[in-house]
């Protein structure tokens, strides 16, 4: 259960918070063994609790803004830690700040953890995490002197400042003991994009309850899944589709153009993209007619990218196209995705796919069979409560043939076309419509100006 925020006066300092929750992730780590051995016995209710879940999704929660606003610039702590979630957090900024003028209150005042970006929408940033994630570490043990010393400044300028809210953007693994840390120091938090712990490790449920004063999700289940465990959710729908272009009308016409989409992490690429093409390859021996485009949004991948294809011998018939995802997408057929945030892109579009995650390790393997309780990986799939895209997950060679024969019939067969587009119609149905930013800034608005207790 969500318990009320402890009075400012008794918070500890802000290095004794940052100890404490050091302390509270050592001991996590030592119980690991036996929480995992008590999900496995578990594991197959909680299969059947969410899946029985999926059919039976959440409405938007219609959220309004509070009537009265103060006459004074609210204090606003923001958080983002990798560039997808600072994303959503500038849409949430302007969501706010139009709120806020709406109201006839001033402009507020900004501070916290983010980006460039973050920092030219008015963001005083107390460190940019976003382009620290953008370069990557070596390991978990080099990241962690350099996030603790994020909290504990993040914890000295909530308590100095007083926000009268803190909202944290997705990045559960940073934001759950931070929102712990500013509740101690009397703050209201607000978690914008609810942690997938229905896939993974429910027990962290738990202590995440103590971590925000209210939760917002994207995915319809979640807040009945949450409920049951106590916390409290607002459901504002997915902030992806704020950012959504038109949608185009669906094509069957052109030429048979498949995307390859391999990820947007060097090891995701490195270890999907020479398979993709590699399918590709097998798929082009029987349907020589087939275009094969890689697509990707990062310019800065193109060389990674390049090789990958030289080194698959496929230079002469899969080409690179970077920037314009969604005219990419256009033109397609139908798609090879890795499992990701890209797999809503596909269903906006309604282009036919099939989706994979490939893996190096027997450990990864064994994590999926016997510690993962979801139905699907694929959230198109969860979304719909079936099958709509092929998912696989596997290491080493995989269904390779399997993966051939579904493209196939995607690209070029009429009835299964038109089965995968009436499941994705489902799908769209049940993520909801735009203006979740805009939802999550009345929420957040709303506690910032409520009585404290």
């Amino acid at each position: 259960m969500t318990s009320t925020s402890p009075s400012r006066g008794a918070s500890p300092s802000p290095r004794a918070l940052v100890r404490r929750e050091l302390a509270r992730a050592l001991v996590d780590l030592g119980l690991a063994p036996l929480r995992a051995l008590d999900f496995v016995v578990q594991r197959r209710a909680l299969l059947a609790e969410l899946s029985a879940l999926l059919d039976d999704p959440a409405r938007i929660d219609p959220a309004q803004p509070p009537r009265a606003l103060p006459n004074r610039p609210l204090q606003v702590f923001l958080s983002c830690a990798e560039a997808s979630g600072e994303i959503h957090a500038l849409n949430f900024v302007r969501a706010f700040e139009s709120a806020c003028a709406a109201g006839g209150a001033p402009r507020p005042v900004w501070f916290g953890l983010g980006g460039q970006r973050s920092r030219e929408a008015g963001v005083e940033l107390i460190e940019d995490l976003v382009s620290r994630a953008t370069m990557g570490f070596d390991g978990v043990a080099r990241a962690l002197p350099f996030y603790l010393s994020v909290l504990e400044r993040s914890a000295a300028q909530i308590r100095e400042r007083r926000p009268d809210v803190v909202v944290l953007i997705d990045s559960p693994a940073l934001h759950a003991p931070l929102g712990r840390i500013a509740r101690r120091c009397g703050a209201r938090v607000v978690h914008f994009v609810t942690p997938q712990h229905w896939a993974w490790a429910p027990w962290r449920s738990a202590s995440y309850s103590l971590a925000v004063d209210r939760a917002l999700s994207i995915l319809p289940f979640e807040p009945a899944w949450f409920a049951r465990r106590g916390l409290r959710v607002t459901h504002v729908g997915h902030p992806l589709l704020d950012q959504l272009p038109p949608r185009p009308p669906a094509r069957d016409d052109g030429p048979p153009r498949l995307v390859l989409l391999p990820g947007s992490r060097t090891r995701v690429i490195e270890l999907n993209l020479p398979w993709m093409l590699a399918a590709a390859a097998a798929l082009r021996q029987r349907r020589p007619e087939i275009e094969v485009v890689v697509a990707h949004g990062d310019e800065r991948r193109r060389h990674e990218l390049a090789e990958a294809i030289a080194g698959a011998r496929a230079s002469d018939w899969a080409r690179i196209e970077i920037g314009d995802l969604h005219r990419t997408l256009g033109d397609a057929r139908a798609a090879l995705s890795v499992s990701g945030t890209v797999l809503l892109d596909l269903l906006h579009l309604r282009l036919p796919s099939v989706c994979i995650y490939r893996i190096a390790s027997l450990r990864d393997v064994a994590l999926r069979r016997w510690m993962f309780s979801a139905p699907y990986f694929a959230s198109v799939n969860l979304l719909a409560g079936r099958e709509v895209y092929p998912e696989h997950f596997f290491r080493g060679r995989g269904p390779l043939e399997v993966v051939c024969d579904q493209l196939e019939a995607r690209l070029f067969d009429a009835p299964t076309r038109r089965a995968a587009r009436q499941g994705m119609e489902i799908a769209a149905a049940r993520l909801g419509p735009p203006g979740a930013c805009a939802r999550a800034a009345a929420v957040a608005l709303e506690l910032a100006v409520s009585a404290r207790p």
